[in-house]
């Protein structure tokens, strides 16, 4: 990887396109993130509720740990916002997001 690569991904500025995906409707700002076809193989039932609502460019995974976290509780944090949601639950993520981006990624 490049050092602009490198920067890009450590700042999150290469999640910018996404909310090209927003407008055109295919995104929310607001959810659980897309997973890889290899990740969904590891579904279990109860696992499968978070595809029935528009992916995100954020989400409860996102503002508990990011990349750092198991593919089990990635996929709580979002079956959870599945069955939790609230406009006061996505003021607080949109809220917590530019903290954990800045201040909470220590990977290099």
């Amino acid at each position: 990887m490049t050092r602009v690569g490198k920067f890009l991904e450590k700042t999150s500025l290469d999640e910018l396109p996404q909310f090209f995906n927003v407008m055109k409707g295919d995104m929310s700002i607001v959810g659980p993130r897309p997973h890889q076809p290899r990740e969904v193989k590891k579904y279990r039932d109860e696992h499968f509720k978070v595809l029935n609502i528009k992916p995100g460019i954020t989400g409860m995974a996102q503002v508990n740990g990011r990349s750092d976290l198991t593919f089990e509780k990635e996929v709580f944090y979002d079956k959870y916002y599945v069955e939790h949601w609230s406009f006061w639950l996505d003021l607080w993520i949109i809220v917590k997001t530019p903290f954990v981006i800045l201040f909470k990624r220590q990977k290099s």
